[in-house]
């Protein structure tokens, strides 16, 4: 056994795999191009002057950091290097890292080449990103993302747009149990401020937003561990046990945020998202006042996608970001996106066997290798398969038909042609359905119309 194998976090997809998620993603960018996104791809790495101080510390802590080129201790600083200062070596010895999300690297592209895009932007990219963090269910170091953005807009039709491709997509993929959780940054800047704790905004969304990983009791601790009083503790402590309808949620939060101008804005922006997703018949939306999405670049609506089982993480996420695009000198451009968490969205399918059952159907028909004038006669045949549109290949070495046979089911050959001593003789073709055995002996062109149906 080869002791070889991938870095922790990373994994190896087979043909088999890699059918499933190809299905994946197609229904993802159907649902994409639907709504008018257009496709986008931007490096797999960016300068950590780009990357750095847009996810919040954890985020920064999180980055895969890429060693400059050559000798890269050439410009190390001596004392550092004996102090074992990693924070000041860093600068010295790596210039890029490895893109965190998405989103950023989508910023800087909108920055850059904003005078040749039409506004409002609408993109959608599925890449792989990488973060450095502990593997475990549902959580790898190396994923892919599938993002939707649109920018360019203050307008909430944008919001309401990304939660019905949400609704959408995991419909198309028939997965049941799904809820697309929101919440709005201003709700939580209100909170903070009716607490009189606005200098502590970060904190308390840091602490918050691990409530389903920790719980209540571990999230007032880590409130307090902040510098929240108890008073403080108290007041906010009921909001983690929010019930009711979206309305009734939202009417609760307008009497706590009341002496709030940007609490109550907020709530204002969320109950125009929920009329307009309410018309349209999207049940899935549900106002969450705990959800607080730790990327500090999230300026109003904000969304996760849960399973209601619990069964995995969270599957998707995003939400609108006003001052991103500014600090890479773009000022004034608005944005507001999702993303798919494809690996755990397919984890959770094939948990609960929701790919469709042909996709490993790699083969519509193979050509038996009899060798000599079969072979010749099976070259010439199998062009006019591939012209029609039809997935063939002849087995390459005449060996006993077991054998091939076994090739055609692994590669799951629907049909496999053989052309024997009786067929070149009246330049027929067997033609055998591997799924019900039954064969007959056919033309080209019925071959040809028999395997398209």
């Amino acid at each position: 056994m080869s002791k070889v194998g991938t870095p922790k976090g990373t994994r190896d997809f087979s043909p088999s795999q890699m059918v499933k998620r190809n299905y994946l993603f197609n229904t993802i960018k159907k649902s994409f191009t639907q709504y008018g996104f257009m496709p986008l791809e931007t490096p797999s790495m960016e300068n950590l002057s780009v990357l750095t101080g847009k996810y919040g510390e954890e985020g920064d802590r999180l980055l895969f950091k890429i060693l400059n080129s050559g000798d890269y201790l050439k410009k190390a600083n001596d004392e550092d290097l004996k102090a074992k200062d990693s924070k000041k070596l860093i600068k010295q010895i790596s210039e890029k890292g490895l893109k965190y999300d998405l989103t950023v690297p989508f910023a800087r592209f909108v920055a850059q080449n904003h005078g040749q895009l039409a506004m409002p932007f609408k993109r959608f990219q599925i890449q792989p990103v990488w973060r450095a963090d502990r593997p475990q269910k549902g959580r790898y170091r190396e994923f892919f993302q599938c993002d939707a953005d649109s920018v360019g807009s203050d307008s909430l039709l944008c919001e309401v747009e990304l939660v019905q491709i949400y609704d959408d997509v995991f419909k198309n993929l028939n997965i049941e149990g799904v809820q697309i959780e929101i919440n709005n940054r201003k709700i939580l800047a209100g909170i903070a401020e009716v607490l009189g704790a606005s200098d502590k905004l970060v904190d308390m969304t840091v602490a918050i937003d691990k409530l389903d990983k920790i719980g209540k009791e571990k999230v007032l601790e880590e409130l307090k561990e902040r510098g929240f009083e108890q008073d403080k503790l108290e007041k906010i402590s009921p909001l983690f046990e929010l019930t009711g309808s979206n309305s009734e949620k939202l009417n609760s939060m307008k009497e706590f945020l009341k002496d709030s101008e940007t609490g109550l804005l907020g709530i204002s922006e969320l109950e125009t998202i929920f009329k307009y997703t309410d018309k349209l018949g999207v049940e899935t939306l549900n106002f969450d006042v705990t959800l607080a999405r730790g990327l500090d670049y999230y300026t109003g609506a904000i969304y996760e996608v849960k399973l209601l089982d619990g069964s995995m993480g969270s599957i998707g996420a995003g939400g609108r970001y006003d001052n991103l695009t500014g600090v890479f000198g773009l000022k004034g451009v608005s944005g507001v996106g999702i993303s798919f968490g494809a690996d755990r969205i397919f984890d959770v399918m094939e948990a609960r066997d929701l790919f469709p059952k042909n996709l490993e159907n790699f083969l519509d028909v193979l050509f038996i290798n009899f060798g000599d004038e079969s072979q010749d006669k099976s070259l010439e045949q199998l062009l006019k398969i591939r012209k029609a549109n039809l997935r063939a290949e002849i087995f390459p070495e005449p060996v006993k038909m077991k054998k091939q046979m076994k090739y055609a089911n692994a590669k799951g050959s629907r049909f496999v042609i053989m052309i024997g001593e009786d067929e070149l003789k009246e330049d027929m073709l067997a033609l055998k359905n591997m799924e019900t055995g039954d064969q007959e002996k056919v033309s080209i062109e019925r071959a040809i119309e028999i395997i398209s149906k």
